[in-house]
């Protein structure tokens, strides 16, 4: 690496570290933050044309990771319309065209050795046609049922056995409850200096009426996650027993605007 190169990334790493300690920036990106989600900003973006339901900046820090850790299997707890599936299948097409690059061969997808697998406990029929229509999709293995079901979690560690980096994306059900069995059921299998990145700990963010309550009927009827019983706790809880895993406090100051603060996990041991 030239030296101009190590300057560059020197001067980028006090950049975050001085836009992470400025607390007015931190508190109006929390304020955009509110206002976008009254107009469900996160729904308005696609991914090979189907939603992918993420800021971009998550977008562009799960791009990021990915290149860094170099994954042969992702796991995504969380499928909804396939935007996010896709994304990881065509980051896993990428790596296996660099590496088709750098050894001089052919890329041939029929012959990869990378995975996404995707859980959800209900893929809609319409949404499922749509993502296996798509020509990554043969990068995906969908498994339909509760990703804290006995029955899922055994499927998963049974595939996950025969890969040796593994990448983990949990985006479903948002209670403390359910994320934390997410966490206890899969963080094992990520792998040494790899990731395990839970979505939407920007719950605890956000005003009383922006979450389901008594004045959100339709929400409640599906939703009961709450500030104090979301992601973020059940992070928090999970770290409280979990030495291996660390918060890189770095991502949350280089986003500054995420859905994910908190909730980028870095096995460390």
């Amino acid at each position: 690496m030239s030296d101009e190169i190590k300057k560059f990334e020197k001067d980028c790493e006090e950049e975050i570290l001085q836009q992470g300690s400025n607390n007015e920036l931190k508190q109006k990106s929390i304020e955009w933050l509110r206002n976008a989600n009254n107009h469900k900003y996160s729904y308005h973006f696609k991914w090979m044309n189907r939603p992918i339901i993420q800021y971009p900046q998550d977008i562009q820090m799960m791009q990021e990771l990915i290149m860094e850790v170099e994954p042969d299997l992702i796991i995504e707890t969380g499928i909804a319309h396939g935007g996010s599936i896709l994304f990881s299948a065509s980051m896993m097409a990428l790596l296996d065209l660099s590496d088709s690059i750098k050894n001089n061969e052919n890329y041939d997808i029929t012959n990869s050795q990378r995975k996404v697998l995707a859980l959800d406990i209900d893929i809609r029929e319409h949404n499922k046609k749509e993502i296996l229509n798509n020509p990554f999709s043969k990068y995906i293995e969908m498994l339909e049922g509760s990703s804290i079901d006995d029955s899922i979690i055994n499927k998963v560690h049974n595939i996950a056995k025969n890969f040796k980096k593994i990448l983990i994306f949990l985006d479903s059900n948002h209670t403390h409850e359910h994320v934390l069995a997410e966490l206890n059921a899969y963080a094992n299998l990520t792998s040494v200096g790899s990731y395990i990145v839970v979505f939407d700990t920007v719950i605890d963010y956000l005003p009383e009426n922006h979450l389901p309550n008594e004045s959100n009927p339709s929400m409640s009827e599906a939703r009961t996650y709450t500030k104090g019983n979301s992601p973020m706790s059940a992070v928090r809880e999970f770290l409280k027993g979990n030495e291996n895993f660390k918060i890189i406090s770095e991502i949350d100051s280089k986003l500054l605007i995420s859905v994910a603060p908190e909730g980028y996990l870095k096995r460390i041991s």
